[in-house]
């Protein structure tokens, strides 16, 4: 069978979406569950704005530093408001309808967001993670031991993710791209979708993931594609007009950002305790789940391998596989995706 795509395309959604109001964002104005703790630069009163920010439930530094505070410590002035994201495809939708100005998602979602049809006007301003094995894709069926084996079966994954643009690059692999059917469904609405059997396997991420394996199996994961050529990061995205209009605001934000890395490595069970408040999950549970991904300081970020350059070409290079995919109608320029990489927050906080 040539493969479907279940649900709305892709190209639809966010076209649709371009055209008006973002519903997809859950307002999230509680404050932080938990202690404050002290702004690791000199707290900025001098900044009043109002600024938009995009979370999602993937447990990673983002969610430290919204529990514990750590925004509103540094910038007392500052009117933060916290709106939760199901993927990167809504965070897309958000920047194009001019209701969000940082947002997390993927670095498939940002790729499509750079190229044709959309052609966003974006920055890339921080890589919250490397993607591993946290992105996994699973299956039910024990029989199923190869991405091959699902020949014929029906796949769930939230579409313009992080984990579509792994599992496409998988099933290209294995030769079986046009032989899966693809439903496009959000995290929370995949495990509904496994126990009633929609769904023969998912490709996601946690803490989906983890729910999924209580009785199913690894198949593949992005480590693999990575090493393959195709890997995959959650971003930080801004709207270009607030970088430039912003750049004190983004140096706070990073260091913010920086210290929840660093926390990460430093205070593993701390920062386990922060991210399982915000998820509702058990700290053990959060401290194997970080496992599966790398996290990155800022001075490894201002280097030549991530954004000091080779991040732009790693979304030039998503893009041109997407293309082939019928993701997106066209790659822009090389300049494009270099462009839209923004290091200088991350060089501005690593040489303090």
């Amino acid at each position: 069978m040539k493969r479907k795509l279940v649900a709305v395309a892709l190209a639809g959604v966010l076209a649709a979406a371009l055209s008006g109001c973002v519903s997809s964002g859950r307002s999230d104005q509680s404050r932080a569950e938990g202690d404050k703790v002290a702004c690791p630069v000199a707290v900025d009163d001098s900044f009043t704005g109002t600024v938009r920010l995009g979370y999602q439930d993937i447990p990673n530094g983002a969610l430290v530093v919204k529990d514990a505070g750590l925004l509103e410590t540094c910038l007392p002035k500052a009117k933060i408001t916290w709106s939760k994201f199901a993927s990167g495809a809504t965070v897309i939708q958000a920047f194009g309808s001019n209701s969000l100005d940082l947002g997390l998602l993927g670095s498939s979602a940002a790729a499509q967001a750079l190229s044709s049809p959309l052609n966003l006007d974006m920055k890339v301003v921080w890589i919250h993670d490397v993607i591993g094995s946290a992105e996994s894709l699973v299956a039910k069926d024990p029989a199923i031991t190869s991405v091959a084996g699902l020949r014929g079966k029906k796949i769930a994954v939230p579409f313009a993710s992080t984990s579509h643009y792994s599992l496409l690059a998988a099933l290209q692999a294995a030769g079986i791209e046009r032989d899966v059917t693809l439903v496009n469904l959000t995290p929370d609405a995949i495990p509904a979708a496994w126990r009633d059997s929609s769904i023969d396997a998912a490709f996601i991420w946690e803490p989906t993931l983890t729910e999924l394996l209580k009785n199913g199996h690894t198949v593949t994961t992005a480590a693999e594609t990575a090493k393959a050529g195709k890997p995959t990061f959650d971003l930080e995205g801004a709207r270009s007009d607030f970088v430039a209009a912003n750049p004190k605001f983004l140096t706070v934000w990073t260091a913010a950002q920086n210290w929840a890395v660093q926390q990460l490595a430093g205070d593993p069970q701390g920062a386990a305790t922060h991210i399982a408040a915000q998820l509702g999950i058990p700290v053990d549970a959060v401290r194997k789940q970080v496992t599966g991904y790398a996290f990155l300081d800022a001075a490894t970020q201002a280097g030549a391998p991530y954004l000091g350059k080779q991040l732009g070409t790693d979304l030039q290079t998503s893009a041109q596989f997407l293309l082939t995919q019928g993701q997106i109608q066209g790659v822009a320029a090389p300049e494009k995706y270099a462009g839209a990489v923004y290091a200088d927050a991350a060089k501005a906080v690593s040489a303090k």
